[in-house]
């Protein structure tokens, strides 16, 4: 995978977003900075936790409803309308590609998806926490543990984000020396500091971070500080790509990390003892585990996708159809369907008792796909763009219809609540970082009225 940071913790590519220059006799600027220039004239300091700054920022579901943009960006201000700025932006935006291959064939293969679907509605978006992202092609760094509980990366710091209180804490700090109050036996133990966190995963009060070079740090959410720190790998190119917390088939927890060193590595959550470690012949960009437990899925800069035993990590399929290098990955409930994402601007859906082809292709609007979770109940599919577009399909109707969210900014992660009541996703751009909340729409019958 490409390698690209700067010292303020957020991505920095040349040519790969253009923020898009319109003719403006007032000014020339980025037109968020416009925005930006504009609102400081009014807008409170929300950032220091003053209430009445973060609500003049926040959109509540009503100001939507009554014609407030969900992210708070006045447009009626600005010299071009959003529909203006959308439809320039899809036009001028540059997808990073590793691979430059023709694509003709692979706009032929796409699903044709009815798009206008509801699943969602908008209920909250708050600026007050910003997620930040430390490498632009890893954008796993938001989970909800509850419909109410986030949890962020917010430069160096892991925040969480309350719903119900509207409030944030900071949970972990790795901007100092991190080291575990007790030693587990059998464990490599490693003091780390100044951590530049690359991926994280939430799970069953586990929250486990990686970082940029090559760091592992896991902590319980209700316990104070931290249960183990370590460095995988002193590799020079040691990116944690990717860490998984996962169920094993003999109902054992587990954690994996996949890195640019080409390794995949299995940990006990008990002893955070290293378990087993798998080579592959390139950086491994996302794994993940079959709900059974018994099979690995691991992608990376390869057009191959690779189906593994998860105790052996011996190949057992190569799932073969993407032009360019994956980064994301997630099984269906059932254990039957593997969704694969890749910067060929598809996710393709396997079934994994048919692996010769995939059965579906799924398009996004501008970029790559980065992100794909499927929600605990197996009804939908979300995939995320690097920026701007985040597509949820019904899988109960064949992946044919979509909600398709349409916002402006960096996307750093998105995540279902376990409940699938509620969805939320976390943009980073410097002007308008925010958290949007979306909560399920259920469809009632009359009759469920009078009960």
């Amino acid at each position: 995978m490409a390698m690209y940071l700067d010292n303020d913790l957020e991505f920095m590519l040349e040519g790969y977003i253009d923020m898009l220059e319109f003719d403006d006799d007032e000014d020339d600027n980025d037109p968020f900075e416009v925005i930006d220039q504009q609102q400081e004239r009014y807008d409170f300091d929300f950032e220091g936790g003053d209430d009445m700054g973060r609500q003049r920022s926040d959109t509540t579901a009503s100001e939507a409803r009554n014609g407030k943009d969900i992210q708070g960006i006045p447009w009626e201000r600005l010299s071009f309308t959003r529909d203006q700025y959308r439809e320039m932006r899809l036009k001028q935006y540059k997808n990073y590609e590793n691979l430059f291959q023709s694509r003709v064939q692979l706009e032929k293969e796409c699903k044709q998806v009815e798009k206008g679907s509801g699943f969602y509605d908008f209920q909250y978006n708050t600026r007050h926490v910003k997620s930040s992202i430390v490498h632009f092609q890893l954008r796993n760094l938001l989970w909800a543990t509850t419909k109410h509980d986030v949890y962020m990366m917010q430069n160096y710091s892991v925040m969480h984000w309350s719903s119900l209180r509207q409030r944030s804490k900071e949970v972990l700090n790795v901007a100092g020396q991190i080291a575990p109050t007790k030693r587990s036996r059998g464990s490599s133990v490693q003091p780390v500091s100044r951590v530049q966190v690359s991926t994280m995963a939430v799970k069953d009060n586990l929250m486990v971070a990686g970082g940029f070079q090559g760091e592992l740090i896991c902590k319980y959410l209700n316990q104070p500080g931290v249960v183990f720190s370590t460095k995988v790998t002193n590799d020079e190119n040691a990116i944690t790509n990717a860490v998984e917390i996962y169920q094993t088939s003999n109902g054992s927890t587990h954690l994996m990390t996949a890195n640019n060193d080409c390794l995949v590595r299995a940990f006990d959550t008990e002893n955070f003892t290293l378990l087993s470690q798998f080579p592959f012949s390139w950086s491994v960009n996302s794994t993940s585990v079959s709900p059974n437990g018994k099979l690995l899925a691991v992608l990376g800069d390869s057009v191959d996708c690779l189906i593994a035993d998860s105790k052996s990590g011996k190949v057992i399929g190569n799932l073969k159809g993407h032009l360019d290098y994956s980064f994301a990955s997630a099984w269906h409930p059932d254990g039957h369907i593997l969704a694969t994402g890749n910067q060929d601007t598809t996710c393709r859906l396997w079934d994994v008792r048919n692996l010769s082809e995939s059965f579906a292709v799924l398009k996004g609007r501008m970029g790559a796909i980065r992100g794909v979770k499927f929600s605990a109940d197996g009804r939908f599919m979300a995939m995320a763009e690097p920026a701007d577009f985040v597509h949820i399909h019904d899988a109960r109707a064949d992946y044919c219809k979509a909600q398709e969210i349409d916002l402006f900014g960096e996307i750093a992660g998105m995540s279902f609540s376990p409940d699938t009541e509620a969805f939320f996703v976390s943009t980073a751009d410097r002007t308008y970082g925010s958290l949007l909340e979306f909560s399920r729409r259920h469809h009632y019958q009359y009759t469920d009225c009078f009960l």
